[in-house]
C-alpha cells in the first residue's frame, strides 16, 4: 500500500467525499477513484458504500484504525529525522570513571535541552564499549585512547592523569617489595586503566602481579582505604571521591599517567538527530585540559 493511497482514503471517509478529498490534496476526483480501487485490489475487499454518496464499509471502518496509525508513525518518523521536534533516542556508553565525574553536567544539560529524547546510559570496560558500538549497540561511547578502526570516528574530549591511589591521607609511593606483597585493584578485562597498571609495574620491574577485579569505583576505593593494595584510577575520580574514603594518592610517571578519553562514533553521515545534538552540546562544553 503507498502512503498516497492511504492519505486519500482517509482524506475521503472524513470528508465524505472523493472530489473534496481531491480538492484536499490538489488533485483530481478520477486521481482519487483511482487510488481507492487500488486499494480495494490489494486488500480484496470493498472500502466505501458508494449510494448517495460514499460512507465507509465495516472493512473500511478497519482499515481507518490502520490507516491513520501508519501515517501518524510516518509522519514522525520524518518529523524527528528533519529535527522538526526533539525525540528519538539516544545510547551511550562510558567507562564508570568517566561517568561518574565527567559526563553529569553534560548529560543534564542535554536532557534539560532535548527532554524528549530518550536517554540511557550504561557502563562497560573500553574494550567491550567499543564492540557494543561496532555492534549497533550504542550510537556513541567513551573510552580511555583512541581505537583505530575504519568505521568509527574519534575526538579527545577529556585528557585524564592517572594516579597511584593508596591506604591513607599521607600516602607515599611504597617500596618495591611492598608493591609484591598487595594485589592491585581493577575494573575487570579491557579496562584501559588497567592496562596502565600493568605498564607501571614494568617501568617498576615487577613482572608478576596479582590483580583483582571489581565492579564498581565505591568497591575499589573502599578496599583500598581498608588497606586491601592498590590502584591508578584518573585523578579527577579521586578527587571527587577522596573525602569518602581514607585514600591518598601519589604521581606516577607521565608517560604511563597521561591518558585522553575519546568519543566515538560511527561515521557522521549516519547520526541520528538526537546524536548530532549531543555531540555539539559536548563540543561546546568540553575540550581536553
Amino acid at each position: 500500500m503507498e502512503l498516497k493511497s492511504l492519505r486519500l482514503f482517509v482524506a475521503a471517509a472524513q470528508s465524505g467525499s472523493f472530489n473534496a478529498a481531491a480538492d484536499q490534496h490538489h488533485t483530481v476526483q478520477s486521481n482519487v477513484t483511482a487510488h481507492i480501487k487500488k486499494l480495494e485490489t490489494e486488500l480484496d475487499t470493498r472500502l466505501f458504500e458508494r449510494k448517495g454518496g460514499i460512507s465507509l464499509t465495516s472493512a473500511g471502518h478497519v482499515l481507518m484504525d490502520y490507516a491513520q496509525r501508519i501515517l501518524d508513525t510516518h509522519d514522525h518518523t520524518l518529523a524527528v529525522f528533519k529535527q522538526q521536534n526533539d525525540s528519538g533516542q539516544l545510547r551511550i556508553g562510558a567507562m564508570e570513571t568517566t561517568t561518574a565525574v565527567r559526563l553529569p553536567s553534560i548529560l543534564a544539560a542535554f536532557n534539560k535541552a532535548f527532554p524528549n529524547v530518550q536517554l540511557s546510559i550504561e557502563t562497560s570496560p573500553s574494550a567491550m564499549l567499543v564492540e557494543r558500538l561496532l555492534a549497533g549497540e550504542f550510537d556513541a561511547i567513551f573510552v580511555a585512547g583512541k581505537p583505530e578502526h575504519p568505521n568509527l570516528e574519534a575526538q579527545a574530549v577529556f585528557q585524564e592523569k592517572l594516579v597511584l591511589v593508596g591506604q591513607g591521607r599521607n600516602f607515599q609511593l611504597p617500596e618495591k617489595d611492598v608493591l609484591l606483597q598487595a594485589p592491585f585493584l581493577a575494573f575487570r578485562q579491557g579496562c584501559s586503566y588497567r592496562q596502565r597498571i600493568e605498564l607501571l609495574l614494568s617501568h617498576l620491574g615487577i613482572h608478576a602481579k596479582r590483580i583483582t577485579e571489581f565492579g564498581s569505583i565505591d568497591g575499589i576505593l573502599g578496599c583500598v582505604a581498608a588497606g586491601m593494595g592498590y590502584t591508578l584510577m584518573p585523578l579527577s575520580t579521586i578527587e571527587a571521591h577522596q573525602h569518602r574514603f581514607d585514600i591518598g594518592h601519589c604521581e606516577i610517571p607521565e608517560h604511563i599517567s597521561t591518558m585522553d578519553t575519546y568519543f566515538v562514533t560511527s561515521k557522521a553521515d549516519g547520526w541520528s538527530p538526537a546524536l548530532k545534538d549531543f555531540a555539539s552540546l559536548l563540543t561546546t562544553k568540553e575540550q581536553p585540559t
